[in-house]
Order: structure tokens, then C-alpha cells, then sequence
């Protein structure tokens, strides 16, 4: 793409990430904050200003717009999906992004206190010549994901501008919630109409992901009773100190800092407690569906053997399943993932095709009816500040979807 359009891009993305959307966990509304409708409005707009069809927003927050076909043979309908929200992990508030050109290889510093260092994040070094943008170390920079919200929209820009492309109709989703799990809550896939879509949220340039985790949240809450501890004896019970021994019955070394691929993992997100009441918020993830439900079961089972200690109840204990892996319904529709391969080798970008630890909306929506793989948006280091993009991998991914897009059309 000439330079006029790696200019869109980067003003495009620089915009977004200036808007605070950052979501809230365990809110009983949707989206869960106001300000997410800020981005979600103003993409109405301009979606409807570039051209695309059928724009609209619902009264959940999602926007739906549509590229039309340039061809007159009949077509699959495509999508392309990204969600508008930050993480609540970090601060998403005035984010002031830096852009360094030309990237010499070596430490970036963000700010008089905070370096950006290949020594600790190694995949930094392969960018070297490259664009970078990283936050001011007091934010994260959001390109999680709306990296992936500038690729879509730019590329849709694209081709309206260039008729000569052979594509069928494209649909194009945004989402609210997606990083408090809830992105697809309330996603209308009958309105949105495509066969398959491709979230745009993965990170390294050349990723291309169709098998994630199966994920549950587990909570686990204990009910003490508090004595002067002078007298305790027989008498108290330290709802902190079950909590500690809850939490000690997993396997150390299945944990989130020391599980890589497959792996599955319990992992302790949050906890609060004191002698007469404490709760533990876990997540739980494995990618094997049979060791998934050993997991769960291993939970709850922890739970009940604390609890037979006493003839009241002390432990209360529930797991809730959240999301499903996606391979079992993307291989029904498995030429979504040989096309979007031959489009990253077509636009010079070797394929790394790996499952996810993690989730997307594509999870969920593929098993609401719209096979859904995931392809690379190009950031790292999500939900902190030490985030960071490389330009040249926002543009690559918007020529994949372009390239996406024609071969589509050819099959």
C-alpha cells in the first residue's frame, strides 16, 4: 500500500487510542461503561463517510457496516470483527502515544523511569528499521484492539477506493466488552450475515490462530467467624486462612507464568479477605475439553472437602464456563483458514499458525453460528504499559484482509 495509506492507518489508530474505552468487569449493564459508546458513535460516522452500506449501531452498543460486491458471480459474505474496548488490567485513560521511526534495535525509553527493553521482551529486537508505537509508560496503548479496528477500517476504505478489486460483500463488526469477556453477548449473527468472519485481535505479525482455550471463571468464597484471638481457641474461623489453603491445594507449577502452549493452567486473578469473610476469583483454562472438565471438577471438589469439616456452611463454590474451543465448528468452514493462509504468504508474511492462550470474541461467535478464526492485529505486551505496535505489521494485517477479501471471490 502506497504511503498515503499507511498515513490513514496511523492517524486512524492514533485517533482511536485517544478515546477512553476501557471496560469493567462484573457490571450489570452493557456495554459496562458509558464511554465506550464514545468510539462506537464516532465509527458510525465514519464508516457512513467512507462509503460502506447498511451502517448501524444497536441499542447494545455493536456497529455493523458493510462493504458492497464488486462482482456480479455469487459470493460468500466475509467478516471482519475487532473490538472497540480496552482492558481494565491498566489505565487506558489519556493515553499519549510515542512513535519512534526507525527503530535502532535497542532500548526505547518511555520515560525518565520505564524502559522498553529487547533484553526483557526479545521480540522487540526483530523490528529493528521499523516503525514502533508505544505508550508514554503511564498507559497501556490500546492496540489490543484497536490496532485490529484501524486494519479493518482502513482496509474497507481501501477498497471502496478501488472498484478493480474482485470481492464479494464484506461485513465488518465491531464489539463492546470483549476483554470482560462479554463481547459477544449480544452479537446478531443472523443480522450480520456472513458464512465466516476473521477476528482481527491476534498479536505478532504472521499469527493465525483457530483453536484457543476452553475457559471457565471459578469463585470461591468463605464465611468465618471472628473471635477475639486472645479466646479463639475452638472457636474462630479464619476465612483468610481457608482461602490460603484453598488456593494451596493446585499444582504450583500449573500457573499462567509457567504453562506455554497447550498447557493448561488454574489462575488466581483476584482475592480479597479478612477473618470473617474471603473470596478468591480464579480462571481456569485448558485446551483439551477432557481436562478442562477435570479442572473444574478439581475446583469444586477442593471446595467440598474444606466444607465437610464443618456442619455449617463455611465454602460456597461455582464454576461458570465462558467459552469454548473454536476449532470443533472453524474446521465446518475450514476454507476460512486455507484462504487467510494463502493470504499471508501472498502478502509476504510467513504464516504462524498456533492455538490461543487466551480467548476472543471468535470463540463465542463461532459457536453462536459464525465460524470465526483469529489473525494478528501486530501488538505485544497487552494490557500494560509496555505495549507496543509496529506500524509496519498494522499494514501487513490490513493487506491481508484485502488480499482475504479478492481471493474469496476467486473460489
Amino acid at each position: 500500500m502506497q504511503t498515503e495509506w499507511r498515513e490513514k492507518l496511523v492517524n486512524r489508530f492514533l485517533k482511536y487510542v485517544s478515546v477512553y474505552t476501557e471496560s469493567e468487569a462484573f457490571l450489570d449493564k452493557f456495554p459496562s461503561t458509558d464511554r465506550q459508546w464514545d468510539l462506537a458513535n464516532y465509527l458510525v460516522e465514519e464508516l457512513k463517510q467512507i462509503g460502506l452500506e447498511d451502517v448501524s449501531i444497536d441499542e447494545n452498543g455493536y456497529v455493523f457496516g458493510y462493504v458492497p460486491s464488486t462482482v456480479a458471480h455469487e459470493v460468500p459474505t466475509i467478516g471482519f470483527v475487532s473490538h472497540m474496548d480496552t482492558s481494565p488490567d491498566y489505565t487506558a485513560e489519556n493515553v499519549k502515544p510515542q512513535i519512534w521511526e526507525n527503530y535502532d534495535g535497542g532500548d526505547i525509553k518511555l520515560n525518565e523511569s520505564m524502559i522498553l527493553s529487547p533484553s526483557e521482551f526479545p521480540e522487540l529486537a526483530q523490528y529493528k528499521g521499523q516503525t514502533i508505537i508505544t505508550t508514554d509508560g503511564t498507559t497501556l496503548l490500546g492496540a489490543d484492539d484497536k490496532a485490529g479496528v484501524a486494519e479493518i477500517v482502513t482496509a474497507a476504505e481501501y477498497l471502496i477506493a478501488h472498484p478493480e478489486i474482485k470481492h464479494g460483500r464484506i461485513a465488518i463488526g465491531f464489539t463492546p466488552d470483549e476483554e470482560v469477556g462479554r463481547g459477544a453477548d449480544f452479537f446478531n449473527v443472523e443480522k450480520f450475515g456472513a458464512e465466516w468472519a476473521y477476528t482481527m485481535d491476534g498479536s505478532e505479525i504472521g499469527e493465525l490462530e483457530y483453536e484457543n482455550f476452553n475457559a471457565a471463571s471459578g469463585i470461591v468464597t468463605f464465611k468465618g467467624k471472628s473471635v477475639h484471638p486472645g479466646y479463639a481457641k475452638n472457636k474462630m474461623i479464619n476465612a483468610a486462612n481457608l482461602a490460603m489453603e484453598f488456593a494451596a491445594q493446585f499444582p504450583s507449577d500449573e500457573v499462567p507464568e509457567l504453562t506455554d502452549n497447550r498447557e493448561g493452567f488454574f489462575h488466581l486473578a483476584k482475592m480479597s479477605g479478612s477473618v470473617s469473610e474471603a473470596k478468591l476469583v480464579y480462571i481456569i483454562r485448558d485446551h483439551d475439553m477432557e481436562q478442562y472438565e477435570a479442572r473444574k471438577a478439581l475446583f469444586l471438589q477442593i471446595a467440598e472437602d474444606i466444607q465437610e469439616r464443618f456442619d455449617h456452611e463455611v465454602v460456597t463454590a461455582t464454576v461458570t464456563d465462558q467459552y469454548f474451543n473454536m476449532i470443533e465448528k472453524v474446521q465446518e468452514k475450514f476454507q476460512s483458514v486455507e484462504i487467510a493462509e494463502q493470504a499471508l504468504k501472498d502478502c509476504g508474511v510467513t504464516p504462524n499458525i498456533k492455538p490461543i492462550r487466551g480467548g476472543t470474541d471468535g470463540a463465542r461467535l463461532s459457536f453462536m453460528g459464525l465460524p470465526c478464526p483469529n489473525i494478528f492485529a501486530g501488538g505485544h505486551n497487552f494490557h500494560g504499559p509496555y505495549e507496543y505496535v509496529p506500524v509496519e505489521s498494522m499494514l501487513k494485517a490490513t493487506e491481508v484482509i484485502v488480499r482475504i477479501a479478492e481471493l474469496t471471490a476467486q473460489k
